[in-house]
């Protein structure tokens, strides 16, 4: 597969002519247990030398999995409780968007779930299913104990709530709606340099750490070609690792 990264480089190239720093991160979803797939992951992880946040569905996450994190860049964040759709009809899909009563119960029983498996391993970062939440649930999550929220998009404010950092996603290399396979190249290339010419104008929140993401039980060899050449672009390109290690 060839891809044209010169607009990429090109963008890179004009951060680092303005000095404007690239904080990057990476967070992939859905793990649940030790797969071919979570190993293809974290080789790539240790290939390209950055941590992946593994957003983990506590409810279903076996004992296996803390063994196969220990000793990796795998850091283990809080992927809702089940990943159950709770949507009402004619709304999007979501765990933790549409109103019930046991919303904060099950983001504390994830949480809960996450210690007793990964313990100080553990970072206390909230990533909702879907990347969809519910605003009135944001205090209750940092009163709980988390310490940021994960979705995607530029995030309009640096906090989700008082205590809860919002430290979002950008790019996600999958095409959802279509064939599942991976998006456009050339699409997905454009709007990261959409974003990282949006951040070095001030459109957007440039302090906020820009995220690949990625779902490591769904990559096809098309989405790992691209996933693998886009972080190798960043990081050559200038953009600095970032992540949860020194956040708990």
């Amino acid at each position: 597969m060839q891809i044209d990264w010169t607009p990429l480089r090109t963008e890179l190239a004009a951060c680092r002519r303005d000095g404007q720093p690239v904080p990057f991160w990476w967070r992939d979803d859905d793990a649940i247990a030790p797969t071919a797939a979570l190993d293809q992951l974290t080789t790539l992880s240790e290939a390209v030398e950055l941590s992946v946040h593994l957003a983990i569905i506590p409810a279903h996450a076996t004992d296996d999995l803390v063994g196969h994190v220990d000793g990796t860049r795998l850091i283990p964040v809080v992927h809702g409780w089940t990943h159950q759709d709770h949507s009402a009809p004619g709304e999007k899909k979501n765990e933790f968007l549409t109103g019930r009563s046991d919303m904060a119960s099950d983001s504390a029983r994830g949480l809960s779930r996450m210690h007793d498996l990964f313990d100080a391993r553990l970072r206390h970062m909230f990533v909702p299913p879907w990347n969809r939440v519910r605003d009135t649930l944001l205090p209750t999550l940092s009163d709980q104990g988390f310490t940021a929220l994960s979705t995607f998009g530029p995030r309009k404010n640096a906090n989700a709530a008082h205590g809860l950092m919002q430290i979002n996603t950008h790019i996600d290399p999958i095409w959802w709606k279509g064939t599942r396979d991976l998006v456009s190249p050339d699409t997905l290339v454009a709007t990261a340099v959409a974003h990282l010419s949006a951040r070095r104008h001030g459109a957007e929140d440039a302090q906020e750490p820009f995220g690949l993401l990625t779902h490591h039980l769904v990559h096809t060899p098309a989405i790992w070609a691209f996933a693998q050449g886009f972080l190798n672009e960043m990081l050559s390109g200038g953009a600095t690792p970032w992540t949860m290690e020194t956040t708990t």
